[in-house]
């Protein structure tokens, strides 16, 4: 019973803390968001996180903008596929970049990590057969990892339409530290059922 009680006072102090955020506090808890996502996100996507509106979100990202936009910030609110995303400046980032290569390369989200997983088991694969595997749509991100050179088009699969076939590439290959697609940990018998039936 207690610990239900203290549940139900923490659920009744975050509502508290939301329902008196100013825009200086929105702005703080997009920011937020903005540092935890690992990929570009939409205002819609960031209305919903946040539960503001989509009018709110834009005031906060103009604020964060204008933060950014002071010599002393090494960091800038970037539009990339539709969606905002947190990123180094250039001038800061090519200091440093022979150690920390690509921006961003090493935050790739449950979604990314779980698409590259299907095609790196199951190439050469089509977008329909990943999304037949996955159950939602792979459009962002087959984006996301076509732009991190993770993943490339490999032919044509020989059916009606003839869709692009996919597979990953040496990039994959040198981040993920394998000699070869040989090297990948063996499946179990329920993902490989699952990444068989959708062929």
């Amino acid at each position: 019973m207690e610990e239900d009680h203290s549940e139900e006072d923490e659920e009744a102090k975050l509502e508290a803390t939301r329902e008196n955020l100013n825009l200086d506090s929105e702005t703080a808890l997009l920011e937020t968001v903005l540092f935890l996502e690992s990929e570009p996100q939409p205002v819609e996507n960031l209305a919903k996180i946040t539960q503001f509106s989509e009018d709110v979100v834009n005031e906060c990202i103009e604020r964060l903008n204008e933060k950014y936009s002071n010599a002393d910030s090494g960091i800038e609110l970037s539009k990339i596929i539709g969606g905002w995303i947190l990123t180094p400046k250039k001038d800061s980032f090519d200091l440093v970049k022979e150690r920390y290569g690509k921006k961003n390369e090493g935050r790739l989200s449950k979604a990314a990590i779980e698409t590259l997983s299907i095609i790196a088991y199951s190439q050469p694969i089509t977008r329909a057969e990943i999304e037949s595997i996955r159950h939602v749509n792979a459009d962002n991100m087959m984006r996301v990892l076509l732009d991190r050179k993770f993943i490339k088009e490999v032919g044509k699969k020989d059916i009606p339409g003839k869709p692009v076939l996919y597979g990953t590439t040496k990039e994959f290959l040198e981040f993920f530290h394998l000699q070869s697609i040989a090297d990948l940990p063996q499946l179990d018998e329920k993902e490989s059922e699952r990444f068989d039936l959708a062929r």
